[in-house]
């Protein structure tokens, strides 16, 4: 008796079982032969029949006789009884001794009960194999079972039960109840193979659908290729994206997002709600010059040129303007720090950034940064808002047209934070030589080199500049222009300027350098030439009136004298703060500078009957407030003899023009003199100014802008001028015109000021 180890399938007993011949073979080590008694036994693995011990199969199986070995591979097995292993002799692969018993059924199976749903199943069984390209050959297999369990056994191999389940069914000693549960996993088989096969029908159908999608986009691409050599002018935008892409010159971290925008717009449509927003992205990124520019040879003495043909004085500026610019000659490549120009208004600082463009032969432009308040002003809006754009660096960068341009950040100070986030933060990275090498614009959401730009930002002031923005840049100070300079300003380029724009000839207008002086000299009070330009450009406007309504067939010739000042410009002269003509006990002459440029200012005081208070006016600054608190201190210290006179009076000190704010450290050797003159009751001469921050062990501190207070004060007649010590070193800043018109005396003690002055 040959024992036929089966794995996985449903064996049963009072029937047929159909074997593959090269399965029987393998597993018992011959052919099958008709007539050959077998018993098969269920193995708990596939490859129990290796070595054939008890513990490898389930220990009831079947007992049969091969009866028919096909032609087609198959054998077949008619089986009777059940039966229970109970040992096995031998460990050889293929030959062992067998102990069994046979194991009855407790009763017959009643054909009535089993033929009707053997037919039922086989008609079911029809239906799904006529939907199957294997169904025909599957049909022919199935004409010839006769019951329930055949077919259960040989749909068994396919049938998703575990090899367990498959078992039980043996174990059933009912045939009736041994029926109902192979019928019920047949027909569980079926219903899940109908599922499959849905399933598989509907993906394949995406599939098809999916590939023939491709195809005709394909074949879509290749029609709208061959339009587009026919007639250039008729591309699609799809088409022209993607030339652009390809000839851009892009990183490849901006391909690849470029790429995935245009994937979007295709996919999407022009009909889609967001194909503006990627269109006009695509648009922004594709005209985005991206590779990296040249280094192009710089002439200095040329460069030279273009700054003195534009610029008149600027001395320093142009000086330290041209040692950047020999360094990129030498490097051949954007290098050294970025500019800070300081100064008041007027004083060329936006305008020799346009200069320096034109000397460097490269585009300029302009950013003005007055009054930002959101970082997406500098870093861009994320794509996800509406009405989402590039910030202002890469839209100065868009439009130039270049990858090098040079790039004025106009009015930094005037930034500000809110609850939109810190813009001058946002500036640390653009203006890091470090970092900007891989800006990222949040519109953009790529890196872009920001190395080759050279960066010019411009400040009224440093004092509303962050720490962390400011070391990052080298302050070059804008000193006022004096006088001569504006003379020569409003000579060379601010008239010839207004006249033609007015459309005046130069035989036709004619101004005296008299005029020009008094215009400077009556008509404006600040350190740069912008007011200068508004009368120049006044008077010429009043000209042209007058040159047409006299006009012949010629315009009329235009001069113009100093008393008609008044009546052109339509305003009178400005009043600027002069000396004082008698001097008095208490009142001294102060140096101030504004960002408008310097200004003279009187520090004036007072004794009132009072409790010692200390009355301060003239909306001043909590510096200055110190400031007088310290001075006070320094000339109660001075005097101890005149306690009771402190005690017994109120100090007021007032600084004019109350309606003007006024702070910073430079008042303080003014407001001791001033008090000390009060307490000593003797007069300052006022041709004597002085700056100066003192502190309480009467030591005189060093200020700012120093050239500014001293134009101040030569244009307000002082003749002579107090500077701290420390501060003697920018006395190579002040125009030699001022410091000839002037005596000027370092101090480093307040008792050497009080000495000068005559009050000790």
């Amino acid at each position: 008796m040959t024992l036929v180890p089966i794995y996985n399938r449903i064996i049963i007993p009072n029937g047929k079982v159909y074997i593959i011949s090269d399965r029987y073979r393998m597993v018992t080590g011959q052919l099958p032969q008709v007539g050959e008694r077998v018993i098969l036994l269920l193995s708990r693995e596939e490859d129990s029949w290796k070595e054939l011990t008890e513990e490898g199969f389930y220990p009831v199986g079947v007992g049969g006789t091969v009866t028919d070995v096909s032609k087609n591979g198959y054998c077949i097995v008619e089986t009777s009884d059940r039966v229970s292993l109970d040992a096995i002799n031998g460990k050889g692969a293929f030959h062992a001794e067998l102990s069994i018993s046979r194991i009855p059924d407790e009763e017959e199976m009643d054909p009535e009960i089993e033929q009707p749903r053997v037919n039922r199943m086989k008609q079911k069984l029809y239906e799904f194999l006529s939907t199957v390209p294997w169904g025909v050959m599957a049909k022919s297999y199935l004409k010839n079972m006769e019951s329930v369990g055949e077919i259960a056994s040989a749909l068994s191999i396919w049938m998703s039960n575990t090899p367990e389940e498959k078992y039980r069914v043996l174990l059933e000693s009912s045939p009736v109840k041994r029926m109902e549960i192979m019928e019920s996993m047949v027909y569980e088989y079926l219903e899940m193979a109908k599922l499959t096969g849905e399933a598989e029908s509907a993906q394949e159908n995406e599939n098809e659908k999916a590939y023939r999608k491709q195809a005709i986009q394909r074949q879509m691409e290749f029609l709208q290729r061959e339009l587009d050599e026919m007639d250039p002018e008729s591309v699609s935008d799809i088409r022209k994206f993607e030339k652009k892409i390809e000839e851009a010159g892009m990183n490849p971290e901006a391909e690849k997002e470029a790429k995935k925008v245009l994937n979007r717009l295709k996919q999407e449509g022009q009909n889609s709600p967001e194909s503006g927003m990627l269109y006009d992205y695509l648009d922004f990124v594709t005209t985005l010059k991206w590779g990296k520019a040249e280094p192009e040879h710089i002439d200095l003495d040329e460069a030279e040129s273009v700054l003195e043909e534009d610029h008149f004085g600027l001395d320093k500026v142009k000086h330290r303007i041209i040692q950047q610019i020999a360094v990129m000659e030498l490097q051949k490549k954007q290098t050294g720090s970025i500019l800070l120009f300081v100064g008041a208004p007027g004083t060329g600082k936006t305008s020799i950034g346009r200069s320096i463009a034109r000397a460097l032969k490269r585009e300029y432009v302009r950013v003005s940064l007055g009054g930002v308040r959101d970082e997406a002003d500098i870093r861009g809006h994320r794509r996800t808002y509406i009405g989402a754009m590039a910030g202002r660096i890469m839209n100065g960068i868009h439009k130039s047209g270049v990858s090098n341009p040079v790039m004025v950040l106009d009015e930094v100070d005037k930034l500000s934070a809110s609850y939109n986030g810190d813009p001058a933060s946002a500036l640390l990275e653009v203006l890091d030589p470090e970092q900007n090498s891989t800006f990222t614009d949040h519109y953009m959401n790529v890196p872009y080199d920001l190395s080759d730009v050279f960066f010019i930002c411009t400040a009224n002031s440093t004092d509303t500049i962050p720490e962390p923005l400011l070391n990052r840049m080298e302050v070059i100070q804008f000193s006022g222009y004096t006088a001569t300079e504006k003379f020569q300003i409003a000579r060379r380029h601010l008239l010839p300027k207004a006249m033609e724009s007015m459309g005046i000839r130069e035989e036709n207008l004619e101004i005296s350098e008299d005029v020009l002086e008094t215009i400077i000299s009556d008509y404006t009070a600040e350190a740069g030439v912008r007011g200068l330009k508004k009368r120049l450009d006044t008077l010429c406007r009043v000209a042209a009136v007058k040159m047409v309504k006299e006009a012949g067939e010629e315009p009329a010739k235009v001069e113009v004298r100093k008393e008609d000042l008044r009546e052109y410009l339509d305003m009178r002269p400005i009043s600027h703060d002069r000396i004082l003509e008698k001097k008095q006990p208490g009142i001294v002459t102060g140096l101030a500078w504004t960002r408008a440029g310097g200004e003279i200012l009187f520090v004036e005081t007072l004794f009132t009957k009072g409790s010692g208070k200390l009355i301060l006016t003239g909306q001043l600054g909590d510096v200055m407030k110190e400031s007088a608190q310290i001075a006070v201190s320094l000339v109660k210290s001075m005097h101890p003899d005149k306690t009771a006179l402190f005690e017994e009076n109120d100090i007021h000190i007032h600084v004019p023009e109350g309606a003007v704010p006024k702070d910073g450290p430079s008042a303080g050797i003014t407001l001791t003199t001033a008090l000390t003159s009060l307490v000593e009751n003797r007069p300052v001469s006022p041709e004597i100014a002085m700056t100066g921050e003192v502190s309480l062990r009467g030591a005189v501190t060093p200020i700012g802008g120093l050239p500014e207070k001293l134009m101040a004060a030569q244009r307000a007649g002082i003749r002579k001028v107090l500077i701290p010590k420390e501060n003697e070193e920018d006395l190579k800043d002040v125009a030699e015109e001022v410091r000839e018109k002037l005596e000027i005396l370092p101090v480093s003690r307040v008792e050497e000021v009080l000495e000068l002055t005559g009050l000790k």
